[in-house]
């Protein structure tokens, strides 16, 4: 399939994704992961020449081939429609090129058209597309996200020190930033210290998560409830927890809930 016409008009798009590229570029070589963000029954052959298709869920399909393929860095096809409107197959070209952004991935789209018009009609779903990207690799990256944020609250209640940041350092960075009505922390061993002087002043307490987190891009938030030894609820709030490109806890802010509120 060639590109027989010139492609004067380009459509260019930049994101960062809190990942690797090596798991971003999953999602452009793998069938299951592939369809993950273009729609069930997309496939594509991750090699150059290989046939590239996408169904999308309302029912439009495109087809392409693949120009170019180099891991972990870029891939090139191209992009029509099988109807043959607003272009036919062929008659585009797709770029993604990634480069590392912390220790996250830049993500560069270009889309290059033979016409402005046709262009700018690509506009608004790409926007889309590479959010709805941005959220297939993070709930990948994060699929663990509710065990950590459970080992999270049990270290709380954990008594030895030593044993209490090798649980943390398991889930969160060591550059942790926590922040809450009672605390302004950064780092792991001062949160294990901020820990032990909690216990000192509120002994037996324990912390637990409340219903399912509510995740989007690296970002969840996660009800939980303080427990006395009687097994009474003593206070509740809410914790924003931020996930890195590898998964680990970055950053926790705890918004607690005005005094006398009970979780229900």
């Amino acid at each position: 399939m060639s590109l027989m016409t010139a492609l004067s008009h380009r459509l260019d798009r930049t994101v960062v994704i809190q990942a690797s590229r090596a798991t971003l570029f999953r999602f452009f070589t793998d069938q299951a992961r592939w369809a993950t963000w273009w729609g069930a029954g997309s496939t594509i052959d991750a090699r150059p020449g290989g046939e590239m298709r996408i169904r999308y869920p309302d029912g439009t399909e495109v087809s392409g081939e693949v120009i170019e393929l180099q891991a972990p860095d870029r891939i090139v096809f191209s992009y029509g429609y099988a109807s043959g409107k607003p272009i036919p197959p062929g008659s585009s070209r797709v770029t993604i090129r990634l480069e590392p952004h912390g220790a996250g991935t830049r993500l560069y789209l270009s889309h290059e058209f033979a016409e402005a018009s046709v262009r700018d009609d690509h506009v608004h779903g790409w926007r889309y597309q590479l959010a709805l990207f941005g959220n297939v690799v993070a709930d990948e990256v994060n699929a663990g996200a509710a065990r950590s944020v459970d080992a999270w609250f049990s270290s709380w209640s954990e008594p030895n020190a030593g044993l209490r940041q090798q649980a943390l350092s398991e889930v969160a960075d060591r550059d942790v930033r926590v922040r809450d009505r009672f605390a302004l922390i950064d780092g792991l061993a001062d949160l294990v210290d901020h820990i032990t002087a909690g216990q000192r002043f509120m002994p037996g307490l324990r912390m637990e998560r409340r219903g399912e987190i509510r995740h989007c891009q690296g970002t969840a938030l996660v009800d939980w409830v303080g427990l006395g030894t009687d097994g009474q609820e003593r206070f509740s709030g809410t914790n924003v927890f931020v996930f890195g490109a590898t998964g680990q806890i970055e950053a926790v802010t705890g918004i607690w809930a005005p005094p006398g509120h009970r979780s229900t």
